[in-house]
């Protein structure tokens, strides 16, 4: 099971992404599957723009409530975005990217902590 402070970040970037309209939310907690992280937190968003927006929440929350810098990789534009915080993953997707690579079929054994439609 994921830790505490895990799930707590997952909580709080939850909030932050509903707050910036994400859609489809999910939280998985693969602590049980791998040993470099502990939660995924999968969130679509409908344009670039919304992915960037998207992005800096999470940053942003992460920053202010647990003294997090998270490492970015890829670029809005590319349809997906993820954040490393360490414990927490953050995958940022438009839709279509999203369905293509479909994660959550890929760690279907993950248990779902979140989920908001």
């Amino acid at each position: 099971m994921a830790s505490a402070q895990a799930l707590a970040l997952a909580h709080r970037l939850v909030r932050a992404l509903e707050d910036k309209k994400g859609e489809d939310i999910l939280v998985l907690d693969i602590s049980d599957l791998v040993t470099w992280t502990e939660c995924f937190v999968l969130c679509s968003g409908v344009s670039d723009r919304m992915l960037e927006t998207l992005r800096d929440a999470a940053l942003e929350a992460a920053k202010e409530d647990f003294g997090l810098s998270g490492r970015v990789e890829g670029e809005p534009h590319t349809g997906w975005v993820l954040v490393d915080f360490g414990d927490v993953v953050l995958h940022l997707f438009t839709p279509e990217v999203r369905d293509y690579y479909d994660l959550e079929d890929l760690w279907a054994d993950g248990k779902v902590v979140v989920r908001l439609q």
